[in-house]
C-alpha cells in the first residue's frame, strides 16, 4: 500500500564551510571527484564549526556533502555526459535534481586550523559545504558493486556536454570568457 502521508518538513541546512579553488564553472571540473586527479583547493570551515575538525589528522580522504549551488531546474530525466540516452535522475549523479545535494570523496592533504587543503576533487569555487565525514575504506569501498548502464558507456568521452551546441545557441558569456582555459572549442566557434 503506498504511503500517502505528507512528507515531514525538512529543516533548513546551514553551510559549515565554503570551497575555494580555481574551477568556477562546471566545465572546469571533472565529472566525478575520482577523476579529479591533481585538482587542489581548500575547504574553509566557518569559525562556528572549527571545533568539529578535531581528530581529522591521520585521515587521508573525506566525504564532502555539498549544495550544488549552480544547479538549475529539477528534472526527473537527464542525459549524462557520456551517454546518448536520457536516464532517470536517480540513476545519475547529475547536479540538477529534486534536492541538489552532492557527495564527493576528496583527498585531505593537510589541515591548517580551520582550512582543509584538499586534492583530487570535482568541486567549484564558492560551493557551500553541508557536512564532512571521514572516508573509511573498510565500510565505504564495495569492490564488487555493479554499475548498471554505466558499464556500457565509452570511457574516453568528454566529462561535460556542450548543451548550447545541442540547442544551437551561444554559450553563456562566462563560458566564452573561459573557453581558452577549459578547452571548449565550440564556445569560441559560437562567438559573434
Amino acid at each position: 500500500m503506498p504511503d500517502r502521508s505528507p512528507s515531514p518538513a525538512t529543516p533548513p541546512l546551514d553551510a559549515i564551510a565554503i570551497v575555494r579553488c580555481d574551477a568556477t564553472v562546471h566545465h572546469e571540473a571533472p565529472r566525478q571527484s575520482g577523476l579529479g586527479r591533481g585538482a587542489t583547493g581548500e575547504i574553509v570551515v566557518h569559525q562556528d564549526y572549527q571545533n568539529g575538525l578535531g581528530d581529522l589528522d591521520g585521515f587521508s580522504h573525506l566525504w564532502v556533502v555539498f549544495w550544488c549551488h549552480h544547479a538549475r531546474g529539477r528534472p526527473l530525466v537527464v542525459q549524462p555526459p557520456r551517454d546518448d540516452k536520457k536516464r532517470g535522475v536517480f540513476a545519475t549523479r547529475a547536479p540538477q535534481r529534486p534536492n541538489p545535494i552532492g557527495l564527493s570523496a576528496v583527498r585531505l592533504m593537510r589541515r591548517d586550523k580551520r582550512v582543509l587543503h584538499i586534492a583530487d576533487h570535482d568541486l567549484l569555487d564558492g560551493t557551500p559545504v553541508l557536512d564532512l565525514k571521514p572516508y573509511l575504506p573498510y565500510c565505504d569501498s564495495i569492490p564488487d558493486a555493479r554499475i548498471g548502464y554505466v558499464n556500457g558507456l565509452p570511457e574516453g568521452a568528454p566529462d561535460h556536454r556542450a548543451w548550447w551546441r545541442d540547442k544551437a545557441v551561444q554559450p553563456p558569456a562566462t563560458y566564452r570568457a573561459r573557453a581558452e582555459r577549459i578547452g571548449l572549442d565550440d564556445a569560441r566557434d559560437h562567438e559573434s
